[in-house]
């Protein structure tokens, strides 16, 4: 495993639509084990591929409950709505809150390449939401209700 650099706002890449993973390989297992290092060298609670520069449909998560690894993560129901803080490791130093929906379920492939679902609510269906906009090229400052203080 090995840290990568997180991609800070301002890179283009962050702003990139991400592709998706065809074939589950040793490069996307790496990449696998090299973001979950990061996140947590860095202290965030997710990270998606785009944040460490390649624009493949990877994230990673964990809101203290361990790690959670989704390839081609997908939202496939809402409901109801949060509205919380949020902050970011590509946009450092800021924190604004954002309206977000309350449960979510997401379909995505593990690393066997086998494909699952999980239902997150409060905190863990804000950070689905979160990562899952980093791989369509959205930061969470462009959903931002109001800036808080830092």
């Amino acid at each position: 495993m090995a840290l990568r650099e997180i991609r800070k706002n301002g890179d283009e890449i962050l702003r990139k639509k991400c592709k998706e993973v065809k074939e589950i390989n040793k490069s996307i297992l790496i990449l696998l084990d090299d973001m979950t290092e990061t996140m947590y060298e860095a202290g965030g609670v997710g990270l998606a591929a785009p944040q460490v520069g390649v624009l493949k449909r990877v994230v990673v998560i964990d809101i203290g409950e361990g790690i959670i690894e989704l390839i081609n993560p997908e939202i496939i129901e809402e409901d109801g709505e949060q509205i919380g803080p949020e902050g970011c490791l590509s946009v450092p130093g800021i924190t604004g809150e954002v309206k977000r929906p309350n449960k979510v379920k997401v379909k995505a492939l593990n690393r066997n390449g086998e494909e699952f679902v999980l239902e997150g609510e409060g905190l863990l269906a804000r950070a689905f939401c979160h990562e899952i906009d980093h791989l369509n090229g959205i930061l969470f400052t462009d959903n931002v209700i109001r800036y808080l203080d830092e």
